[in-house]
């Protein structure tokens, strides 16, 4: 008898994950941001100065309201020459910083006690998100009654801007934390002292660097509204008396000055984001 040798089926082929997701013989697409060029944000500025710069040439923005760029640099000359932007800097430069400082350290102290504890937070976060409801603009008439018109008043206003937007995103920060990482805390038996200095603080640091960003850009905002307010010298007073003339290039002068100090200030934020947070690895890179 004779037996029938059966052959082996042949061997499945197991088909790779990737040809079953259709990506094997193309390029792997990423996905991610690609890298900046230098100076690219620049871009959509010098994009606008030469849509402002042909309609001055070509007669389609009326110089009687808007000055030709030409014309802002020319009186900008002329008013370092002859020494009055500069006071004017100072002046405004002088009050943005120390209401902001104020805020940062206010907002920042009062989210870490309202973030860290319980009785922190119900006696402090109820009273900020009431005021985040409420403009800041809109306690002026009140803060003069209180404080009357001087320094004092512009500065108050600054920082009470800077505390909200310091609260908010730092309060958010140190209450999102991942609640694994707090059950890791745990079981490896850290300290609270431990956990918060190598856990919460630096999980709130992104939280923290973008409230000092939208912090710095509000302080900017509200001081030209304030410098409106009986004052002598300042950007916005600047503006304010141009505003009387019809002097359109005064008026393009502070507001220039002002995006400049805002782009600044954020960038060198960005900057120091940047080198404090290496650790992060983001799609902006």
């Amino acid at each position: 008898m004779t037996s029938t040798l059966i052959a082996p089926a042949p061997a499945r082929t197991v088909a790779p994950v990737v040809d079953r997701l259709g990506v094997a013989d193309r390029q792997i697409r990423r996905l991610g941001l690609r890298k900046a060029f230098p100076f690219s944000r620049l871009a959509g500025v010098l994009l606008l100065l030469a849509v402002w710069a042909v309609g001055s040439l070509t007669g389609v923005i009326d110089a009687r309201k808007l000055s030709a760029p030409w014309t802002v640099v020319t009186t900008a000359v002329d008013l370092i020459s002859t020494g009055i932007l500069q006071e004017h800097v100072l002046a405004s430069v002088s009050r943005a910083a120390i209401g902001f400082a104020f805020g940062v350290v206010i907002g920042t102290a009062l989210a870490v006690v309202a973030g860290l504890t319980r009785s922190g937070d119900a006696l402090i976060d109820g009273p900020i998100q009431l005021k985040r409801a409420i403009p800041t603009l809109g306690l002026i008439p009140l803060l003069i009654l209180w404080l009357g018109i001087g320094e004092t008043f512009k500065i108050v206003i600054i920082a009470l801007g800077v505390v909200v937007h310091m609260y908010i995103q730092t309060h958010n920060s140190l209450t999102s934390i991942d609640n694994r990482y707090v059950e890791l805390a745990e079981v490896l038996g850290l300290s609270r002292a431990t956990f918060i200095r190598k856990v919460v603080l630096p999980g709130a640091m992104p939280g923290f660097f973008l409230g000092l960003r939208l912090s710095v850009t509000g302080a900017w905002l509200t001081l030209i509204v304030v410098e409106g307010i009986n004052a002598v010298t300042g950007l916005g007073k600047m503006m304010y008396n141009a505003q009387n003339y019809g002097q359109s290039d005064v008026i393009l002068v502070g507001l220039a000055v002002y995006g400049i100090f805002g782009l600044l200030s954020d960038s060198v934020l960005r900057y120091v984001e940047r080198r404090s947070l290496q650790w992060r690895k983001t799609l902006a890179g």
